[in-house]
């Protein structure tokens, strides 16, 4: 829907369930009539149509539901992934791949092995949603506008995600001026564990991850060289290789264009860290 409000570019849906891509395409059409908005919105059950698409989505998965972490749905959702994605690298060779499936990182991971595509052409959204939850929590805390906060959230995008005290500010002024320490280790708690208490009240999430995902859509297609955190795969980066984690890095017209090292000190190392070793068993224990 986000999408479509912005006016973006033609969107394809693709689902297996009968009628439902359809149905979608014609209830967003008729949103975009009344806009006047002019994009082409089309649904089909077949993965063919994504034949010359220059970005695909993947939320493809089981979601995560009440009590469970992203992990839980490690090895079903792999599966589930290299179906989908194998059939991308099929009809959509030159595409960028963006992925939204939970666990967000190993998902990532599997993704780029499976369709083989340059790292730089498979990402995935994770930390634009962490980063709109810190926001959030910020501005509720400092009581400013959200316009004001600027922040940035890498690591796993799970339970050892890594909001950035020390790369955040408002306006300009850094976090640490507003905030002591015990107020940003509670803003970091609370970022990582609020999300499963909107699953917990409403059962998914939605509005915040359709929106970090049209941000890097946007990047991509008016290839903004937007600096935005993103999961992407590493070589050398932050002394990792051979995984997806979330990192901050530049979004243009090729995908992921540069990765941004920083210097982390402290606990923010020692929390990206933990989250490199979780996605490292993750990885490991994949079929």
């Amino acid at each position: 829907m986000i999408l479509v409000q912005r006016n973006v570019d033609d969107i394809t849906l693709v689902d297996i369930i009968p009628g439902l891509p359809e149905g979608e395409a014609l209830d967003l059409s008729h949103m975009a009539a009344e806009l006047g908005i002019d994009v082409k919105i089309t649904g089909s059950n077949d993965y063919s149509a994504l034949r010359g698409s220059e970005i695909v989505i993947v939320t493809a998965g089981l979601a995560r539901k009440p009590g469970m972490t992203r992990m839980d749905l490690l090895t079903k959702n792999a599966g589930i992934i290299k179906s989908v994605t194998g059939e991308v690298a099929k009809h959509a060779p030159d595409s960028k791949l963006i992925m939204v499936t939970n666990p967000l990182d190993a998902m990532t991971y599997v993704a780029l092995k499976t369709t083989g595509f340059r790292k730089s052409r498979v990402f995935g959204m994770g930390g634009m949603l962490d980063l709109s939850r810190f926001k959030q929590l910020i501005s509720e805390d400092l009581h400013v506008s959200r316009s004001s906060i600027n922040a940035l959230v890498i690591g796993e995008h799970g339970e050892s995600m890594t909001p950035l005290a020390s790369y955040s500010s408002v306006n300009g002024i850094p976090l640490r001026d507003f905030l002591n320490d015990q107020q940003i280790d509670d803003a970091i708690e609370r970022t990582r564990k609020i999300a499963a208490e909107v699953i917990a009240k409403k059962g998914a999430t939605f509005y915040a991850p359709a929106n970090g995902i049209a941000r890097m859509v946007e990047a991509v297609r008016y290839d903004k060289k937007a600096l935005l955190p993103v999961s992407a795969f590493l070589e050398g980066e932050f002394g990792l290789s051979g995984l997806c984690i979330g990192v901050p890095a530049i979004i243009g017209k090729e995908g992921v264009e540069k990765i941004i090292q920083l210097d982390l000190q402290g606990k923010e190392k020692e929390s990206f860290e933990k989250g490199a070793e979780t996605l490292k068993e993750a990885i490991a224990s994949l079929p």
